[in-house]
């Protein structure tokens, strides 16, 4: 079997690693991960990290699970993969079919790619070349929410407003407007969540209405904001985003990447715009803890991004859904008027088996229901860390917990990471924003590990 050393000494010198400055593992080094097993990781000389963050978001029922196992294996004996311009198959019917089910009202068609930032790449280009096939090809400006994160491709980057991705490339994206987001820690003393989220939708208003013409859509990320430190925000902004974009003539894009599949407690987090019973006010502000059944009308986005979870952290695939009056706009008998955009493996058959395997564990195990009482359960748990003095902004939706940390180190990430790994944590702290997304099937006992150890760390490094 290989070893931990040599397994890093040959990834060093071969391998580029993403978003990583790789002069950093001369003294930093990389964690070598020889198998998964449910919420752990393990290296090749058996020492194991709970994956608290599911492994950039995700992994959903944990690793080498064994449904998602089988159907993929069934799979491989079918087919592995054909073209879909002129072909299709079983698998990509049934995930679209049954997406089409459970998405908000109105999106039915399904269009594929591989992973979120082409979900943004594709929705953007179906935005603009919509409003041109409908004789308005001035609109193919773009709007987003400060702070806001969809991807790092070139068009991904032009809605994308997080300066270490944006500033490198700044000659080659096309800039376009940010509007307030509604993060309730950047709220006035005083003022709650729900009234900062309607403050913010005014400006969202106001710009709207003097660049309506030129813009075809608006991209949101629903509820939280991941890449801006998991900044989350009253649904109530949702609701007017929906009504604002719709009495101006733009187009509502749903970034649902990180957010969708279950992680804010429902499986779209635009299904909260109208969710009843409200959060309870005994969570505290900013601490959402998911609600109960009751009835989801919510919003329905023009379209909606779905990648990440997907395919419960197996192989890539991403889905942009949408609306008849969007498909029907590019029907025609004119080439130039069809959607261009493909590659090579749009709508793979292994990922959409991965997928529609994920779709049957969360009916079969009633996930949804499952984790809002995990929420409430651990969120009690973590009262500790809640109310330690150097925690601040201490917040929950659904499945994704997330509070600062007030330190005098420039370098408490990685200071962070280094000391979790210690304490078999995998932690990736954005700044002094650490954050737990943790696969769904953690359980009690883990997640008490899981704050006990951060409670630890913390205080070793403050």
């Amino acid at each position: 079997m290989t070893s931990n050393h040599d397994l890093l000494a040959r990834s060093l010198s071969s391998v580029w690693h993403p978003c990583t400055q790789m002069k950093r593992h001369e003294t930093l080094p990389l964690v070598p991960i020889a198998r998964g097993e449910g919420v752990w990781l393990y290296d090749a000389d058996g020492k194991r990290y709970l994956d608290t963050v599911s492994s950039w978001w995700v992994n959903l029922f944990g690793h080498c699970n064994p449904r998602i196992n089988a159907a993929i294996t069934d799979q491989l004996g079918k087919l592995e993969h054909v073209m879909l311009a002129g072909f299709t198959h079983e698998p990509v019917v049934q995930l679209s079919e049954r997406l089409r089910g459970l998405a908000p009202a109105g999106l039915g068609h399904c269009f594929y790619g591989s992973d979120g930032a082409s979900a943004t790449e594709i929705a953007l280009k179906m935005s603009a070349h919509y409003w041109r096939n409908t004789g308005k090809p001035q609109k193919c400006e773009f709007l987003s929410l400060k702070n806001s994160y969809h991807g790092e491709t070139l068009g991904a980057l032009s809605v994308t407003d997080v300066a270490l991705f944006r500033d490198a490339y700044g000659s080659l994206i096309k800039q376009n407007a940010t509007v307030p987001c509604p993060d309730w820690r950047d709220a006035a003393a005083g003022e709650d969540a729900e009234a900062y989220a309607t403050r913010c939708a005014e400006s969202l208003e106001a710009h709207l209405r003097v660049h309506h013409e030129s813009i075809a859509a608006f991209i949101v990320e629903p509820l939280v904001q991941g890449a801006a430190g998991m900044a989350m925000y009253h649904p109530t902004y949702l609701q007017r985003a929906r009504e604002l974009c719709s009495q101006y003539d733009v187009h509502l894009i749903a970034d649902e990447i990180a957010v969708g599949m279950g992680r804010t407690g429902t499986m779209f987090a635009c299904e909260q715009t109208s969710l009843s019973p409200n959060p309870s006010p005994a969570c505290g502000r900013g601490v959402r803890e998911s609600a109960g059944e009751g009835k989801r009308t919510g919003i329905s986005p023009d379209f909606l991004l779905i990648s990440k979870g997907i395919t419960g952290g197996y192989l890539p695939l991403s889905i942009v859904m949408t609306t008849d009056d969007i498909y029907q706009a590019f029907y025609d008998d004119k080439t130039s008027r069809g959607f261009l955009h493909s590659h090579s493996y749009t709508g793979n058959p292994l990922a959409c088996r991965a997928a529609l395997a994920t779709l049957d564990i969360f009916e079969q195990d009633g996930v949804l229901n499952t984790n809002r009482d995990k929420a409430a359960i651990f969120n009690r748990i973590a009262t500790p860390l809640r109310e330690h003095a150097k925690v601040k902004h201490f917040r929950n939706t659904g499945m994704i917990w997330a509070f600062e940390v007030e330190t005098p180190h420039a370098d408490f990430a990685q200071r962070c990471f280094s000391l979790g790994l210690k304490h078999e944590l995998l932690l990736r702290p954005m700044g002094n924003t650490v954050y737990f997304m943790p696969p769904y099937i953690i359980d009690e006992t883990q997640f008490h590990l899981l704050i006990t150890r951060t409670l630890t760390i913390i205080d070793e490094l403050i």
